[in-house]
């Protein structure tokens, strides 16, 4: 991999014979590098790259990130345990525990000094012919990325759960949702565990959450979930169902997709999951959703719509109702949303970028940046994510087998063009000119889309002139139809035309930055509290809204010892945020600016003009959350990665 993009792009049909040789030369050299596999177990049928290249190992900046948030996992998990021990829970030996904190320690001060040293370093340095001066140079920065995986190695041994912490924790339901709170000892207990009983808060969810991608209009009452006009009207003070209906403000989800995850077990221990589907409207002169209805089991005839109630007796069913269509969401977020639809999606591309466009591309150019870190991610993911014995496998309700045949699934039948935000919510019924008019996450969405839009625009213009130029692109048109066919990514289209191309890298960096960071960042600010979103309940759903109490709503809830494991996975993949969009270095140390083309970089270019646009979009989504009842912050630029890397 080049340490910067080239000063002068080409296309391949503008160069000379022995540039073309040069540029076939490169590719075939990348193509032994990034070969195709579709044979990964975990993933098995989805295109990867067989053999991760040893380009895409991330930086000592990444490293440098990661060993901190560990850190912060092995000081909360070190407290834990401390107070299991002080409650005469756990039979762990305390002096481990000193012998842990010593670990802390020791890492804490080498990862503060290794960083100091390299700030110190990098603000000395102008570019690339510098790199063998005094301080760090690359020879160092592979010596300091080896001690600090050593480190994270050694705090992940803190970190995992011990045999005397799981059994102090047991199997047993917890009697109070204290239990749950107690997991969070120097960690942040998140703002949702004060407010995910609140029915605002869960239809907030569906617009603002982790999975903000399946909420949809109806024009009749679902026969899924068949609410009558009389329970309508009666949760929706002032309102009809057949205005509501009429109006366009009855809103639906529907978790069917599920239907091929088979529930497995834990620790002995059934885990149950169904497809239900929840009901949401506007009411009246109103701008946000309230919940309405949910069915639990609509493959169960007997399974009751269920409505919201206050009373003692109705009260709790509703709450197991919702809880059910949690966990239902939190297997749809993981499955689809997020692993099959951004990281898997995004591989694709990466991997013919790679095969097909020459470093010399300025395709390759523009899109590279935004792979960084991706494949390796990835196959971190499929070995020990999404693996036998894993978090998903713990934590999520089917069977290892059955969840990693729904990610398949999900990611295989990923429409690439009907995915694309303005078509997608368009498709969803949930448009900017819907009765929906308060959904951060496609508002937000699409001031960054049309920034991203925008930049695209002006940079592809730079070297296609017209479209005669696109179609007479070789390694332009093998590298979509390899997406197309070898990734076998659905609605991948030949570009005919300068918009089609630009329509393409939208999404590809959109997907890549922007969507990843609305479904990954909230599994720490939402998913990290288990009684908020989970993977899996821990009893059946109820077929009654009747009777139910507090304690059986409990549960349903998982074991502390999943809940904390839950804890540190989604801490840790919610807390890393490396290179906001916008942001294009060389993945080399000293990580110098990408763009060197003249025609990108000046102070009035293309790239400034993106940048301030970012800028512009940030000022106004937080001038929104100002005005907003719940603030929505996963789609600032800021907090937005360029790529999916964690």
């Amino acid at each position: 991999m080049p340490k910067q993009a080239p000063i002068s792009p080409s296309l391949p049909q503008n160069d000379t014979q022995s540039q073309r040789q040069a540029r076939q030369a490169q590719l075939a050299a990348s193509q032994a590098q990034y070969e195709w596999t579709d044979c990964v177990p975990s993933v098995e049928g989805v295109p990867v790259v067989k053999t991760l290249p040893t380009a895409e190992n991330p930086t000592l900046e990444w490293w440098l990130k990661l060993a901190k948030i560990v850190l912060e996992l092995a000081r909360n998990q070190i407290e834990v345990e401390c107070a299991l021990i002080a409650q005469g829970l756990s039979s762990l030996d305390p002096l481990l525990l000193d012998a842990d904190r010593a670990v802390v320690a020791a890492v804490e001060k080498d990862v503060a000094s290794l960083e100091a040293k390299i700030v110190a370093d990098i603000a000395g340095r102008k570019g690339l012919a510098e790199l063998v001066a005094d301080g760090v140079h690359m020879v160092e920065a592979e010596i300091a990325i080896a001690d600090l995986k050593n480190h994270v190695s050694k705090l992940k041994a803190i970190i995992e759960l011990r045999g005397a912490t799981q059994a102090a924790l047991g199997s047993d339901h917890p009697r109070s949702l204290q239990t749950y709170l107690d997991n969070f000892k120097t960690i942040d207990i998140p703002a949702i565990a004060y407010t995910f009983q609140d029915d605002l808060e869960f239809a907030n969810l569906r617009v603002a959450g982790p999975n903000s991608v399946l909420i949809e209009a109806v024009s009749a009452v679902p026969d899924k979930c068949q609410i009558t006009a009389e329970q309508y009207s009666a949760v929706v003070a002032g309102d009809q169902l057949e205005d509501a209906l009429a109006q366009g403000r009855l809103f639906q989800c529907d978790y069917s997709a599920l239907s091929i995850i088979e529930p497995g077990e834990w620790d002995g221990i059934a885990k149950y999951l169904t497809c239900p589907v929840a009901l949401f409207a506007v009411p009246p002169g109103g701008d946000s959703l309230v919940p309405v209805a949910i069915n639990c089991d609509p493959s169960n005839d007997a399974s009751p719509v269920m409505t919201p109630a206050m009373s003692e007796t109705r009260q709790w069913g509703w709450e197991m109702a919702k809880l059910v269509v949690q966990v239902a969401d939190g297997n749809y977020h993981e499955l689809f949303a997020h692993l099959a639809r951004t990281h898997l999606v995004i591989e694709a591309v990466a991997v013919a970028t790679h095969r097909h466009l020459a470093e010399l591309h300025p395709i390759n150019a523009l899109l590279v940046r935004h792979f960084e870190g991706t494949m390796f991610i990835n196959e971190a993911a499929a070995t020990s994510l999404i693996t036998p014995g894993g978090p998903i496998d713990h934590i999520f309700a089917g069977t290892i087998q059955s969840s990693q045949k729904t990610a398949v699934e999900a990611r295989l039948s990923f429409d690439f063009d009907k995915g694309m935000l303005p078509k997608d919510i368009e498709a969803r019924g949930v448009g900017t000119s819907s009765a929906l008019t308060n959904y951060p996450y496609r508002d937000d969405g699409l001031l960054v889309w049309e920034a991203i839009e925008t930049w695209v625009e002006e940079y592809v213009r730079v070297y296609y002139d017209a479209d005669t130029d696109i179609t007479g692109d070789t390694e332009l048109q093998a590298w979509a139809g390899a997406i197309a066919d070898s990734g076998k990514l659905l609605g991948f289209s030949a570009p005919a035309t300068i918009q089609d191309l630009i329509d393409l890298c939208t999404m590809t960096i959109f997907t890549a930055s922007a969507q990843h960071a609305s479904v990954n960042f909230p599994q720490k600010a939402i998913m990290e509290y288990a009684p908020a979103v989970t993977g899996a309940y821990w009893e059946p759903a109820p077929d009654t809204q009747q009777g139910g109490t507090k304690t059986d709503w409990l549960a349903m809830m998982p074991p502390e010892a999943l809940a904390l494991e839950q804890l540190k996975v989604l801490y840790l993949l919610g807390s890393l945020y490396y290179r906001p969009l916008g942001t294009y270095l060389s993945p080399q140390y000293p990580y110098p600016q990408w763009f060197r083309d003249p025609q990108i970089v000046g102070a009035e270019g293309p790239l400034a003009r993106f940048q301030a646009a970012l800028a512009s979009v940030e000022s106004q989504i937080v001038s929104r959350n100002a005005e907003r009842m719940r603030p929505y912050g996963f789609l600032l630029p800021s907090l937005i990665p360029s790529s999916t890397n964690i």
